[in-house]
């Protein structure tokens, strides 16, 4: 479903999502109000949901349509400004499984391919994910055993104790199940830094890990597949949110321990080494996995300035964007944990690390940041 206010906008989404064949918009309205009447109504996958609209805004929206349906997908969707970056910010907070940033104009929309192809590969993801969340939208998908949920998988730890509906046209085939996941032993040493990777749901994600990490002393090193503008308004949430002094990064600036830094959006975040101290470098190098800022990268940086002892957390997340930097630091002798699949909004980046036999722990989200915690403030070894 596409909910914005301006026809126009609703037309112009609706013929880009219809253009794959794999998608199909079955409502589009004007308000949040309808939004949430037509879902009352209809089973609908992802919703894209504007900001901005009269009778019922989409912030305001969205718990009422969360609360019809809890595993629909919402992406909200606005135009690029620090007052709709926040918006969008606490929207996620609130339970939208994703954001991303809108062309100004209708002429700037009509000529976006960039944001045509990002809306409908979000769309596409999402809609498999809210379908394996609740089968009854779409093929099914083998049922969970019964009982609890599934147990964390975890390595010894040695001495730590405007808004349109739509749904996909096809029906989804469910991927094989991937065998056992494979846990290496994790590391004895104390981390001399720590790097978090996420994309789709990172926002919340990261609220819930870093909110453990307030008194770490190590210094936090975050790259999140987020637009400039959006960045800088992440990294003010974290502070105020979880108690982490945080902000984004700037070029040349000396990294220090138990502060937080976020990649700015369009640069790469990297670590290097000037006069004997570990600095920020931030570059225009070509994207990665489509990504600008990348988790690669800065993971490959992050090894050859401080060596093995590393710990790197791979949140929830579409695409692979890590696994190749945390092969580097697996080689080097540092550790990786990754979040699980029932608590990822997309088990696409994490399922990565864990899948290639790469993770020391895979968690619920809930647990990763205590499990953090206990590793940064290990004794020296």
């Amino acid at each position: 479903m596409v909910v914005d206010d301006s026809a126009v906008i609703r037309g112009l989404l609706t013929r880009s999502l219809e253009g794959d064949p794999e998608v199909k918009v079955v409502a589009s309205v004007a308000n949040g109000q309808m939004a949430i009447n037509t879902l009352q109504r209809q089973t609908i996958d992802v919703i894209v949901l504007d900001i901005e609209m009269p009778v019922l805004d989409g912030l305001s929206a969205l718990p009422h349509l969360l609360n019809v349906d809890p595993h629909v997908k919402i992406v909200m969707a606005s135009t690029l400004t620090a007052k709709n970056a926040d918006i969008s910010l606490r929207a996620l907070k609130a339970g939208a499984a994703d954001y991303i940033p809108k062309p100004s104009s209708t002429r700037e929309l009509t000529s976006a391919d960039d944001f045509k192809r990002e809306l409908t590969e979000k769309v596409k993801v999402l809609a498999m994910a809210a379908r394996k969340a609740d089968p009854r939208k779409g093929a099914p998908v083998p049922a969970p055993a019964p009982g609890a949920a599934p147990a964390p998988r975890v390595a010894p730890v040695g001495n730590i104790a405007p808004t349109t509906s739509f749904t996909l046209a096809t029906p989804i085939r469910p991927k094989p199940e991937p065998g056992p996941i494979s846990l290496r032993p994790l590391p004895e040493f104390r981390p001399d830094i720590l790097a978090i990777g996420s994309s789709t749901g990172g926002p919340q994600a990261l609220f819930e890990v870093l909110s453990h990490l307030k008194d770490v002393k190590q210094p936090i090193l975050i790259t999140q597949h987020m637009p400039a503008t959006f960045t800088t308004i992440l990294a003010e949430h974290i502070t105020r949110q979880c108690g982490v002094q945080c902000a984004e990064a700037k070029e040349g600036e000396v990294i220090v321990g138990g502060r937080a830094y976020v990649a700015p959006g369009d640069f790469h975040m990297l670590v290097v080494q000037k006069n004997g101290q570990n600095c920020l470098t931030l570059t225009k190098d070509p994207p990665e996995n489509f990504c600008r800022p990348a988790v690669d990268p800065m993971l490959r940086s992050i090894v050859r300035a401080y060596g093995k002892r590393v710990l790197v957390t791979i949140l929830t997340g579409m695409g692979h964007d890590g696994q190749r930097g945390a092969e580097v630091v697996v080689a080097a002798g540092g550790a990786v944990l990754g979040q699980d699949e029932p608590s990822s909004v997309v088990w696409g980046m994490p399922g990565a690390v864990a899948n290639a036999g790469l993770c020391s722990a895979v968690l619920p989200l809930k647990e990763i940041g205590p499990y953090i915690r206990k590793i940064a403030l290990r004794q020296a070894a």
